[in-house]
């Protein structure tokens, strides 16, 4: 279906005709006429100009339409009725760019992986709601829960290391998505953390969030990122160090196991991609039946047709011109020879 996003906008469309009856309105004091011109030349200037001003009135109007943004609404298309909240808590202090984890045989840091396996999460959450929390020294709401997984993914890809502090939030992180579950009613409300540190930042504790969280009936899914072993060179050789020791694994267990959740260790890809099998088990909520209609913008072609009406006036108004000049030229030159 044809619609107009912006229709109150046409009413602009006779608004030339308001300021050309204004002009007609003057007293003329005489006509226009060409001098050395004959009086069929004149008459071709009068209809070239009558030409001018049909196209001028319909590059207006194809104008004004483009502005009232005309869309073609396709047929209603009905959301999962069912389906589960799930807030996802991303660490973004500076450890997450520690270089110790491995994707098709290359050495990346933490924070791409994340990136890849919860990218590839959100897009096979379909019918579930997703919200995006990042913290660092403290904790920000960059996506409330919402079905639009696209979106929700390029604010992950966009994400940097150090964009909100160095530090970690843990805490603050838990109490943020409590409190976005708050609005939310008939809901699994699950938030699922991952960090590779220990809470050493924000205003609120990690086991005051927790307890928060439990009385609020809030599941929380708590994954340890980091690699147990990392070599790294040194001026005696290399060396194998941990490169998790910042990890509090038992912090992270608690926050769980408080919650009825479960702690996860990622070391890898593989071992973080587990939680799509808790995930998966979990029983879908009812909610009401919701349907969108998918709308495709059409102002475009409007546009592009005064684009294409002013080059052809452009072009006929050089061509215009050319002639004139020839034949004014003729003329002069007729009379100089008589």
């Amino acid at each position: 279906m044809l619609t107009l996003a912006w229709p109150l906008l046409l009413i602009l469309l006779p608004l030339p005709l308001l300021f050309r009856k204004k002009q007609q309105s003057k007293p003329m004091t005489g006509h226009l006429v060409l001098p050395g011109a004959s009086q069929s030349s004149n008459q071709v200037v009068t209809e070239t100009r009558q030409r001018t001003q049909k196209r001028y009135w319909i590059v207006w109007c194809l104008l004004v339409l483009a502005c009232a943004r005309p869309l073609w609404v396709g047929e209603p298309i009905e959301l999962p009725s069912k389906g589960r909240d799930l807030m996802l808590s991303v660490d973004l202090s500076g450890s997450m760019q520690i270089e110790d984890m491995v994707l098709d045989g290359k050495t990346i840091d933490r924070f791409t992986l994340i990136q890849h396996v919860i990218s590839d999460f959100i897009e096979r959450r379909k019918g579930d709601r997703i919200g995006l929390i990042l913290f660092a020294d403290h904790a920000y709401l960059q996506s409330p829960l919402t079905q639009d997984r696209r979106t929700v993914a390029q604010y992950l890809k966009e994400a940097q290391i150090g964009l909100v502090g160095k530090q970690t939030a843990i805490g603050e992180a838990i109490a943020l998505g409590v409190k976005r579950f708050d609005k939310v009613e008939q809901s699994n409300r699950v938030l699922i953390l991952l960090t590779d540190g220990s809470n050493n930042a924000g205003a609120i504790s990690p086991e005051q969030a927790t307890e928060i969280a439990k009385q609020r009936g809030i599941t929380i899914y708590t994954i340890g990122v980091g690699a147990d072993v990392m070599e790294r060179r040194t001026l005696f050789g290399k060396e194998r160090v941990n490169p998790s020791m910042d990890l509090d694994e038992t912090q992270l267990q608690q926050i769980a196991s408080v919650t009825g959740g479960q702690y996860f260790r990622a070391r890898n890809t593989e071992e973080l991609e587990k939680i799509y099998q808790v995930i998966d088990s979990l029983e879908p909520v009812a909610r009401d039946q919701l349907s969108y209609r998918p709308q495709a913008e059409l102002f475009y072609w409007p546009l592009a047709l005064a684009l294409l009406a002013s080059i052809i006036m452009s072009f006929s108004y050089i061509s215009f011109g050319t002639n004139r000049r020839k034949s004014t030229n003729k003329a002069n030159s007729a009379k100089g020879g008589r």
